[in-house]
């Protein structure tokens, strides 16, 4: 792996998973530090010193959103784990669930610490199987070892911890949308003010950080924030597991230290394209993030600093290469097709515009476009940017534009000629 591994820090086994080798590797002994020697405070302090950054795709920084929090003011705090993870491309939480599942569970325990929270929740996608046998197996674990549910190292903290399956819906990855589940009605995300740590769950303060946030929290507890600083850049801390796919030669997760050369990670890491291809684009982060070409990423490092100057954003990890000869065409087809299945119809230009946008590529697809639908792409993603209650709609327009701005003349050949511009020698990532 490129870059200090920070979490990635064990060789995976059939056991890996299991309390028994977790506590092998010294697991829940930075727990029992943090309860014996450190107050809820300096907890976050410790957080907020680390400069740890959401990895969810937002980038917030985690402290921050910690801060807002008011330990002891009389009323019910909650801490939720997003593990819904349904962005197209990102499954670097799964890979936790499925290897580390007892990392997530301390990191947890510890956060809940610093946020004076009784009762935690796993939000977990439906379609997920064994990252959610694996996670309830380690709660299960947990639970049996008196780490969970019990007063722990003698100190007055406990903490119960539950695991929600969601049922596959997309906007529940967006935490408002993830806590109206939660609470049993349809995940309609929610407008904001006020924040989620003043009024979330059950109306009450709540933190969501998605799985690979959390999991980061043991580390910079163990070994401190001026450790953990270290690694990274200054202002990306820390490293960022990718999950790679598409034309590449070695798919998979991968932990990066920010900062890394991006044409390196690419080329040497994870040994090029398929069959010697060369690179058109890369989707950086999720469907959600605008594609850079290969000459755009040449100079750049994988971190925020230097991708979101050049136009898009790291996001979720979910990065896609993309090999000459796709047709960006169809491939805008896929991505569209899925924001519209995905709506889920409480805002109107959400709702029609998602409709609007798949029914004009598929007429452009099936050869009866006309000139003017490229600028009614535009002109809808424009109109759904800022106008929804979360940002699925401007994620789509995002996608859009970033495509249509770099390859409009694949759009233009299509509507001329009915046809895709490309070679063919490569099959659509459809």
């Amino acid at each position: 792996m490129p870059g200090r591994q920070l979490l990635m820090d064990f060789e995976v086994t059939p056991t890996s998973h299991t309390l028994e080798a977790y506590r092998a590797r010294g697991g829940y002994a930075t727990l029992e530090k943090a309860l014996r020697t450190m107050q809820p405070v300096d907890v976050t302090k410790e957080v907020t010193a680390s400069g740890l950054l959401g990895h969810g795709g937002a980038a917030f920084p985690v402290g921050r959103k910690w801060s807002v929090m008011k330990p002891g003011d009389d009323q019910p705090h909650y801490l939720c784990a997003n593990a819904d993870e349904g962005e197209p491309g990102t499954f670097k939480d799964r890979w936790i669930l499925e290897h580390a599942p007892h990392l997530l569970v301390e990191s947890m325990l510890i956060a809940s610490y610093a946020l004076d929270v009784r009762h935690s929740f796993v939000y977990i996608r439906g379609e997920f199987d064994l990252p959610w046998r694996r996670i309830q197996g380690a709660i299960d674990e947990a639970y049996a070892a008196g780490l969970l549910g019990a007063k722990l190292f003698d100190t007055g903290f406990m903490l119960d911890i539950v695991v929600y399956r969601g049922a596959g819906s997309y906007v529940c990855g967006e935490a408002s949308g993830l806590i109206t589940s939660i609470e049993g009605r349809k995940p309609y995300p929610r407008n904001r003010p006020p924040r989620l740590t003043v009024r979330g769950l059950y109306q009450k303060p709540t933190v969501i950080n998605n799985v690979e946030t959390l999991a980061n929290v043991t580390g910079i507890i163990r070994d401190g924030a001026e450790a953990f600083r270290k690694v990274g850049t200054a202002k990306s801390p820390g490293t960022q597991l990718v999950s790679i796919s598409g034309h590449i030669a070695k798919p998979g997760v991968y932990e990066v230290e920010y900062g890394y050369p991006w044409a390196r990670f690419l080329d040497v890491d994870c040994g090029g394209l398929l069959h010697g291809a060369k690179l058109k684009c890369v989707i950086p982060g999720g469907i959600s993030t605008k594609v850079l070409t290969r000459a755009e990423i040449e100079p750049l490092m994988l971190s925020h600093e230097s991708v979101n100057p050049a136009g898009s954003s790291l996001g979720s990890g979910g990065m896609i290469a993309i090999a000459e000869g796709t047709c960006m065409v169809r491939l805008l087809q896929v991505l569209l097709r899925f924001y519209h299945h995905e709506s889920c119809g409480q805002c109107t230009p959400c709702r029609d515009g998602m409709g609007w946008m798949h029914r004009i590529i598929d007429r452009i697809v099936a050869g009866k476009g006309v000139a003017e639908d490229i600028d009614r792409l535009y002109a809808i993603s424009e109109a759904n940017d800022g106008t929804t209650i979360c940002g699925m709609g401007d994620a789509a327009g995002y996608a859009t534009i970033g495509i249509l701005n770099k390859y409009r003349d694949e759009f233009e050949h299509f509507i001329t000629h009915g046809s895709s511009k490309c070679d063919g020698r490569l099959e659509c990532l459809a």
